[in-house]
């Protein structure tokens, strides 16, 4: 039998499989080797397990209102507050991997298919960059190199750390992080705030559109920025979309709907000049400074103690501000004062008063003022600080130059013009400028707080750093002692006659023999409820002498007004100078019977955590019974029955139309209790008015720069004419929200009241062909 023969073995393709094995396990260990030697740190630092376990990136500090809305925030340069993945909306989610990684749940950091089509096609089909990645260059990594060699390396680093990153964090927690990191442009730093820039609204409210819009911004945030380039973003937003319905997320129905909308932004800059409650956030700022400097952070394991940063840290700082009654507040200031300005113009032109806007003062004196107001300004400070001499500077303030400056008329609350420095401090004296805050009495809790007219233009809050005559407003605390010490009660009776308190008594250096406002007397007998609701001098000079000043200045320092006051009785028409804050605080002990409770704006610090760093411990003081209290109520509401304050309840019979022209939201016609009182100082310099519920107390000031900026007459330049209507507005507006609960209840009165307050037997009515006194109304 034959053998069969052995076929012969062709080697010839040996060395190329060789070969090829040798290069293919060579490229390989090679890889395997780059990635070793980037995690060694050959091509650069990596970050090491703690900061990828801790990545540091900057938080703003996030300033949060009673009812939940985000106020404002402190930053440097990184206006950012991290959302955890459960508050962002699924369609962002969806637009995000289906636009940047659509292989996104499938690898593990790095996209093999991905990164061979993008080496194959040398990146004309795509990228390859995962989120992951992405998030890395973001963390740890930085912008590409524009050299080769640096971006290949830069590159490897990427892959090393995506890969760690997705060992390290869920998937859910890695697009939070990469949403929460990238900056959108216009301070709007992470997904939190590019939807409330952007759009106006949290992250979880943005619709799938709005979201497409912020998803194609992370192609290029410069490049791809809706308010410059408008068209440019439309486009790419609809390639969002157009991705969202290729992977199945949405409906080629709902592309094409969607598609077709037009961008609906709704730009809305966040920065320590603008948005809602820019006086209060800047005294919150000193506050937390106070704070960080008496409350560092923990002792680290290495013995150290740094300092919180409210700029880096991200703490969470919740007030007692309500967003909807602080919008309340400026509107109601803004409607107001915008009228009263106009009729101040009006008023003060050069031909009806030559020396505009100031009013009683020699040249010399104007001369002074703006003399002092010029090396107060900016403008003199910075020229100075560059060398220049004081003849230079002073040269400039009378050369015409382009500037920017408030203007009510203006959507804006501002204009482009062209004057003189000088001509431009002149104009800003004439602007009339304001201060009101509103508390809940019970808990001290400060609810609303407007330091100014415009933060950026007039940074001096008025709530807190001005001080100015309290007028009449200062009234009830020489009521309050006469009831306190005495026992008087609101219907005991004295003569509207001229009184005197003789030299040497109540440490009087002269007699003081002060007048009514308008100079007469009666020579009737008043009431106590009726003298206060008609701000009555004679009656409250007689009070002050019965009393003495001592124990009026004793209840003014229990109630919180911490300014030294002197013992004399001329404190009695209010001539020393308080702030709204304190007034506001004094006059919640009437309304919480008879317990001051200091008033507090923080209730919490936390860290970004949600770690507790502080929390607030009231500051309360039992400083008049409850029947006193009361019985000061009862005497406030008279101011708005049947006093200065009528005007709150119905319209005049005369003169209405005239009236409801220069009084903004007249006629106002409440009904339920209110107590308060208005306040003028001499020459209309400052108009107070102090307002009550049961559960909100709220006071506002109204007046110039300058003492010497007013109005001419009582007519204009009463509290009741400038403070009040801004009160009437505000409580209006609240009242119009059941949601914030403000009451139109009676006040509670003690279970047991000893104090008469029955004056049905001697109060006369009062009505409006009365005399004009202090506040009561306008003089046509």
């Amino acid at each position: 039998m034959a053998r069969a023969k052995k076929k012969s073995v062709d080697n010839s393709f040996f060395p190329f499989i060789k070969w090829f094995w040798i290069l293919f396990l060579s490229g390989i260990l090679g890889v395997f080797l780059i990635f070793l030697l980037a995690a060694w740190g050959v091509f650069g630092e990596m970050p090491t397990f703690e900061r990828l376990e801790n990545p540091q990136t900057n938080l703003a500090t996030e300033i949060i209102s009673s009812d939940g809305a985000t106020l404002g925030k402190f930053y440097l340069d990184d206006n950012r507050t991290p959302v955890a993945y459960k508050d962002l909306p699924e369609n962002l989610v969806n637009a995000l991997v289906a636009t940047e990684d659509a292989r996104y749940y499938e690898h593990s950091g790095i996209d093999g298919i991905g990164t061979m089509r993008a080496f194959i096609f040398l990146g004309q089909r795509g990228g390859a960059s995962t989120i992951s990645q992405q998030l890395a260059r973001q963390l740890f990594v930085g912008v590409r190199s524009k050299n080769l060699f640096q971006a290949v390396t830069q590159k490897i680093k990427e892959w090393v750390i995506a890969t760690r990153l997705e060992r390290n964090y869920t998937k859910e927690e890695i697009i939070a992080m990469y949403m929460n990191i990238y900056d959108f442009g216009y301070n709007a730093d992470g997904i939190r705030s590019a939807s409330r820039i952007y759009f106006g609204k949290e992250p979880r409210d943005l619709k799938i559109e709005e979201s497409a819009v912020l998803v194609g911004m992370l192609k290029n945030s410069s490049l791809y920025n809706p308010i410059r380039r408008e068209q440019l973003v439309l486009d790419r937003r609809n390639t969002v979309l157009s991705q969202m319905e290729k992977y199945d997320y949405i409906s080629e129905e709902e592309k094409d709907s969607l598609q077709a909308l037009k961008m609906d932004i709704n730009f809305s800059p966040e920065s320590h000049r603008e948005g809602l409650a820019t006086y209060f956030r800047m005294y919150l700022q000193g506050f937390l400074n106070n704070w960080l400097k008496k409350n560092p952070k923990p002792v680290t394991a290495e013995g150290e103690r740094d300092t919180w940063n409210i700029y880096l840290d991200g703490l969470k700082v919740y007030t007692t501000i309500d967003s909807r009654m602080q919008k309340n507040a400026e509107d109601a200031v803004a409607e107001h004062m915008k009228r009263l300005q106009a009729e101040f113009f009006h008023q003060n032109t050069p031909q009806r008063n030559p020396t505009t806007p100031f009013l009683d003062l020699e040249r010399e004196e104007i001369k002074t003022i703006l003399e002092r107001a010029m090396k107060n300004s900016e403008r003199w400070r910075i020229m100075k600080a560059a060398g220049k001499s004081e003849e230079e500077i002073r040269e400039s303030f009378n050369q015409k130059t382009e500037m920017t400056v408030f203007d009510w008329n203006s959507e804006t609350r501002e204009k482009d013009t062209v004057m003189t420095p000088m001509d431009s401090i002149r104009y800003y004296k004439t602007i009339l400028r304001t201060a009101m805050m509103s508390m809940e009495p019970q808990t001290g809790h400060v609810k609303a707080w407007v330091g100014g007219i415009n933060y950026k233009h007039f940074q001096y809050d008025n709530v807190i750093q001005g001080a100015r005559q309290a007028g009449s407003t200062f009234k009830p605390f020489v009521y309050a002692a006469a009831i306190d010490q005495l026992r008087m009660s609101p219907c005991d009776e004295l003569p509207d006659s001229q009184y005197c308190i003789e030299a040497g008594k109540h440490g009087n250096p002269e007699p003081w023999c002060p007048k009514n406002s308008d100079g007469r007397y009666s020579g009737n007998m008043y009431t106590l409820k009726r003298a206060l609701a008609n701000s009555v001098n004679t009656v409250t000079a007689q009070l002050i002498d019965k009393v003495g000043p001592k124990p009026v200045v004793s209840i003014v320092k229990n109630l919180g007004l911490t300014k030294e006051i002197p013992e004399v009785p001329s404190i009695a028409l209010g001539t020393p100078d308080f702030n709204v804050y304190e007034m506001v605080g004094a006059y919640g002990t009437f309304a919480n019977q008879g317990v001051y409770v200091k008033p507090v704006m923080v209730t919490r610090i936390e860290d970004k955590n949600g770690t507790v760093l502080y929390e607030y411990v009231p500051e309360t003081k039992d400083v008049l019974s409850k029947e006193v209290a009361y019985a000061m109520i009862n005497l406030l509401e008279g101011v708005t029955e049947g006093g200065s304050g009528t005007r709150l309840r119905h319209s005049f019979n005369k003169n209405d139309a005239l009236y409801k022209e220069i009084i903004t939201g007249y006629p106002y016609e409440f009904t339920n209790p209110i107590a308060g009182k208005t306040g003028t100082t001499q020459n209309q310099s400052d108009g107070w008015f102090m307002g009550m519920v049961p559960n909100l107390v709220t006071g506002v000031w109204v007046g110039g720069e300058e003492r010497a900026t007013h109005f001419k007459s009582i007519n204009y330049g009463q509290g009741a004419s400038m403070a009040l209507p801004i009160w009437a507005l505000y409580m209006k507006k609240n009242y119009e929200d059941p949601d914030l609960g403000v009451s139109k209840e009676e006040f509670q009165a003690p279970e047991n009241m000893t104090i008469n307050l029955d004056c049905s037997k001697v109060i006369q009515a009062v009505g409006e062909e009365d005399d004009l006194k202090d506040d009561l109304e306008l003089d046509f």
